[in-house]
């Protein structure tokens, strides 16, 4: 088809006309402004892809050459790959990249740690990302909108930008750069992870490593080191038989050691910014635990080693908290069950909810006669927060808990977990204004809240017949050394307390703590606990292990520290403590004794599977499930918590599930099993789904599959919609057979 002829435009004469060319465009209100477009988008692109580099530079200088290199060379690759991107796949590029480092700078403030592959199941779980970012309360605010703003920027400005010169070349000597600086990174290796690595650079390696990467091989429980696998009460008795017959155990949500003034002087620990000076004088004859480690990241991981006796994984793997679902045997071997056995009462009290993290089903596992979550608690917070009580309403309503207690027959076991020091953290604004950080202002409230609420126990007579271990389920580190990420917090208040010495020497962890409470109450200690017991002295050194900030930590028994990353480098330097600052003499490990450390983690790790031919993992058991008209979120309307589960190489996979529709309407009830690794869907595994079910049918699904190689981070979603419906599950198990390992 011929265009249509333009009609010529007669203009009369004796006049002067302006003629203006408007270019056709989907963006009209910025295609005006095309003049000073382009060098905007340029700009905005440049700080977008080497803020990380200027951050580091102006919070270190040129202290972390390698960390610096690590953010040009990564940033340099953004910026060639969005120079040569069309506009729709720039935006996207630049944008993942803004979104990553703000979240990566703002876990590293809240924990100390970078984020790893292992990390991407948060970002699929709707209720801890609402919580988490609940108010947008950033730590490191300017960081966070400079870099969101710059790429924001490229969103309304989408210029077409001419691809430079040399481009492919440039985008390959970057990569040389990245390459190279990953062997160069480990001559600098006695610094932490973060110090060498933009936060996006050690998440692709660390995923290619476990990739690539060969697990270690058993070595065998017998070859661990003792300490690592046994009990040991050799030590003299500080005391006779204790004279508390209750326990109580608070564990303050990511605590460190570095907190305590007299603490951190016994371990030879500089001026902090913060002291828990109410803490310290609540506390002041107490029996302070100064060389007390937590084994690991994660509060359901400290829960099980100071409840269990056990070490918690030393790797990113399922929790050995979920793997006691499927061992009731050794589930019984843990402290609240074998108080129960004893004829104790046994409580759990949080002050967050307990579904996240499955503690609504670890914690009777193991023993708990009541647990309870932030539903227990009436009084609302003074301040909006998401997680639950805040420490101020946690500790007022712990305080009536032990009170009620106290007026039962029973002795009885408390186990109390805060969640103020969570981020967002439970502080209002204006209090958090008087203090470095928010974090640091929640500690504040911490130390206020736990000193009242220890005095409260002394006036009401509690103390008398009651031990009391302050304790912590992790350690959310500290800008003075990464190692801090593994100094937890340990103080005992006991009847006994003159006998007892005002610092205890000696290196223990939340391993000790299940040992030792049993030793004081003079109770036999089941076979499968490790540890040593707080309430005698030892005069040997022992093994201690941890895996915090990307890094194994182990000290030897015979006086050796070694620290070695994911990527097998390690340091090595005579040491008495696990903890406490660098050896004068760290260097690297040419010897290559630290490469034990990794089959010792994997076998600490297995030590609750290891042998076992098959395991049967049991997610239900007759409860009563009422289901939405509408499925609106998976994780939320999710049926069963079978999330985050680990299968062997070379192991077979039996899933069975069985469900009984009791309340439905006509039209039924649409049950739908999902299956998915690293929370994104998984097609390879053929099954037939759920029927429609009417009131009192019965449906089952039941499959199995073969593992060829390792399967990690393994979820099972079972959700479900009907109109005015209702459920039992009956049976939901999964069956691991590893007899053709």
């Amino acid at each position: 088809m011929r265009p249509p002829r333009a009609t010529p435009v007669a203009f009369p004469p004796g006049r002067t006309y302006i003629l203006t060319v408007v270019q056709s465009s989907r963006f009209p209100l910025v295609e005006a402004l095309y003049p000073v477009k382009k060098p905007v988008v340029l700009f905005s692109l440049t700080a977008a892809s080497f803020l990380p580099a200027v951050a580091r530079l102006a919070g270190s200088g040129l202290a972390e050459p390698v960390g610096l290199l690590s953010d040009l060379a990564l940033g340099g690759l953004v910026f060639c790959l969005a120079l040569a991107a069309p506009a729709w796949l720039r935006v996207v590029l630049v944008l993942l990249w803004a979104l990553f480092q703000a979240t990566a700078v703002e876990l590293f403030a809240a924990m100390q740690r970078l984020p790893t592959w292992q990390d991407l199941h948060y970002l699929a779980d709707a209720e801890f990302m609402r919580a988490s970012t609940a108010g947008l309360k950033l730590a490191r605010p300017v960081f966070v909108g400079l870099q969101l703003l710059a790429a924001l920027a490229l969103c309304v400005l989408p210029a077409r930008l001419v691809r430079p010169p040399l481009l492919g070349r440039g985008l390959l000597v970057l990569l040389a750069v990245l390459l190279v600086q990953g062997p160069v990174s480990r001559h600098f290796d006695e610094q932490p992870v973060a110090a060498r690595y933009n936060p996006l650079h050690w998440f692709v390696e660390d995923a290619l490593l476990s990739l690539l990467r060969e697990e270690p091989g058993p070595m065998g429980e017998e070859a661990l080191p003792p300490a690592l696998r046994t009990l040991d009460l050799d030590g003299a008795r500080l005391i006779g038989a204790g004279r508390a017959k209750n326990v109580l155990i608070v564990v303050l949500e990511g605590a460190t050691g570095l907190y305590h003034p007299e603490i951190r002087r016994a371990m030879g620990v500089g001026l902090e910014s913060f002291d828990m000076s109410e803490l310290a004088r609540a506390t002041a004859r107490g029996m302070l635990i100064p060389d007390f480690t937590v084994h690991s990241h994660q509060t359901i991981r400290g829960l099980y080693a100071a409840l269990c006796g056990d070490f918690s994984k030393l790797s990113w793997d399922t929790p050995k908290a979920f793997e006691l679902l499927a061992d009731p045997a050794r589930a019984e071997q843990c402290l609240p069950a074998r108080l129960a056995d004893q004829g104790w009462s046994t409580h759990f009290l949080q002050g967050a909810g307990l579904q996240f993290m499955g503690k609504d089903k670890v914690m009777p596992a193991i023993g708990f006669g009541e647990v309870h979550g932030s539903e227990w608690f009436t009084e609302p917070n003074p301040f909006p927060f998401e997680w639950g009580a805040s420490d101020e309403v946690f500790f007022r309503g712990a305080r009536q808990y032990v009170k009620r207690l106290q007026d039962g027959k029973k002795p009885w076991l408390l186990t109390l977990l805060t969640v103020g020091t969570h981020q967002p953290y439970a502080v209002p604004d204006a209090l958090a204004a008087r203090y470095p950080s928010r974090k640091i202002a929640t500690v504040a409230e911490m130390d206020r809240t736990v000193a009242a609420f220890i005095d409260g126990l002394r006036r009401d007579g509690v103390l008398e017949d009651t031990l009391v271990i302050v304790t912590s389920d992790e350690s959310h580190g500290s800008d003075l050394a990464d190692w801090v990420s593994s100094w937890g917090l340990g103080i005992v208040l006991a009847p006994e307390q003159e006998q007892l010495p005002r610092v205890k020497n000696g290196g223990y962890g939340l391993v000790d703590l299940s040992a030792s409470v049993l030793d004081y109450l003079g109770l036999d200690i089941p076979a499968a606990t490790v540890g040593r017991s707080l309430f005698r002295d030892y005069q040997t050194a022992r093994d201690m292990v941890s895996y915090t900030g990307s890094k194994l930590r182990w000290v030897t028994a015979d006086g050796l520290r070694y620290e070695c990353t994911d990527n097998g480098s390690c340091r090595v330097g005579a040491a008495a403590s696990i903890l406490g600052n660098a050896p004068a003499d760290f260097h690297r490990d040419r010897q290559g004794g630290g490469a034990l450390i990794f089959p010792i983690a994997r076998t600490l790790d297995n030590r609750l599977t290891a042998g076992q031919a098959t395991r049967t993992l049991q997610f239900a058991s007759g409860e009563l499930r009422s289901l939405p008209e509408k499925v609106t979120n998976e994780w939320n309307d999710n049926l069963i918590g079978a999330q985050y589960l680990d299968f062997p190489a070379r192991s077979t996979v039996h899933v069975s599930v069985r469900v009984k529709a009791v309340r439905a309407a006509a039209e039924g009830i649409n049950l739908n099993l999902r299956i998915k690794q690293w929370e994104i869907d998984t097609n390879d595994i053929p099954f037939a789904n759920f029927p429609v079910l009417h009131a009192g049918d019965e449906g089952r699904v039941e499959f199995s599959f073969y593992n060829v190689k390792r399967r990690q981070s393994f979820s099972f979603f079972l959700v479900g919609e009907g109109r005015d419906a209702q459920v039992r599950l009956d049976d939901f198990s999964i069956r691991v057979d590893r007899r053709s390992v």
